[in-house]
Parts: C-alpha cells; structure tokens; sequence
C-alpha cells in the first residue's frame, strides 16, 4: 500500500498537485517478521548481563580468554544483525524481486542473526575449550547466506521498477 503527502500550489490559474514525500507501509509478512525480532531482541540484552556476570563473578569464565573472546564476538553479532535485519525489513518491500524471493529474504537475513552468534556461542560451550570445536563453521555459513541475502536485496533495490509502479 502506498501513500503520498501532498501538497497544494496555487499556479497562475490552476491548482497543482506536487508530491514531496512518498511513503509506502510495510506489508503484513515483514510486519510479522519484525515484530517477532523485537520480541527476541531482549534475549541479546539479557545475554550481555549474562556475560557480565560471567566476567565478575566466573573465575574459570576469566581464566580461558578464547571463550571471553568468542562469546563477546556471538553478543555482538546477535545485537548488530539482529538491527540489521529490522532495517532489511524495511526495505525488502520497496525491492523490485518476486515474493518468493522477498520471503527467502525476510526469513535468510534473521537466520544468519541466528547462525553467527550460535557459531561463536557453542563452539567454545566447555570451559576448559583451548579451542573452538566444528560447531565454529556455522559461522561461514551464516556469513555467506547473509552476504547472498544482502547482495540479492541491494540488487532489488537497483533494478528497475516495474512499468506502472509508482515513480519520484
């Protein structure tokens, strides 16, 4: 659904319509999806106050560095993707791609807010790890489905409008 703010010029002897600010809603499907990550978003902030306390009151948390390094690297990839996935959201909509497109890119974008941070998280799950276990290649995968999501929705973005859609 689009809408426009319109203003009203008074021409020599006409009235002009001049549209300054065009504004489209966002569809239901991305308003379900970024409904549901503002509800998740919480679980990042609880988890930074988790981590804390791991820092102040864990010895063996601030004995194994690897773990302190990995776990703050899985905070803020949650934190920064999940942001970034509500700003996807926004845009998914304008993107000139076919819904079943626009669908793989509402749902892919979230998942790697989800696969990035759980590689981070679960590779290093044991206290005593010195290393990161096989769970740490989650990682690339959560990486390259967000870099083919975002390239797929920037190119949506580029193309051009279909024929008949509303134009600046």
């Amino acid at each position: 659904m689009a809408g426009a703010l319109l203003v009203s010029c008074q021409g020599w002897s006409q009235v002009r319509r001049l549209t300054i600010f065009d504004f489209r809603l966002m569809t239901s499907q991305s308003r379900h999806a970024a409904g549901i990550l503002l509800v998740i978003l919480p679980t990042v902030i609880y988890g930074g106050t988790a981590i804390l306390s791991l820092l102040v009151d864990d010895p063996r948390y601030q004995q194994n560095s690897l773990r302190q390094d990995l776990w703050r690297a899985g905070h803020a990839h949650a934190g920064v993707l999940l942001i970034l996935s509500l700003v996807a959201l926004r845009y998914v909509d304008e993107a000139n791609l076919s819904e079943g497109l626009k669908k793989v890119v509402r749902s892919t974008i979230p998942s790697s807010a989800i696969l990035l941070p759980a590689a981070f998280f679960l590779s290093v799950l044991s206290p005593d790890a010195t290393r990161p276990n096989q769970l740490i290649y989650l990682a690339y995968v959560g990486a390259i489905v967000l870099a083919i999501d975002l390239v797929l929705l920037g190119v949506g973005l580029l193309r051009k409008p279909p024929s008949g859609s509303a134009k600046w």
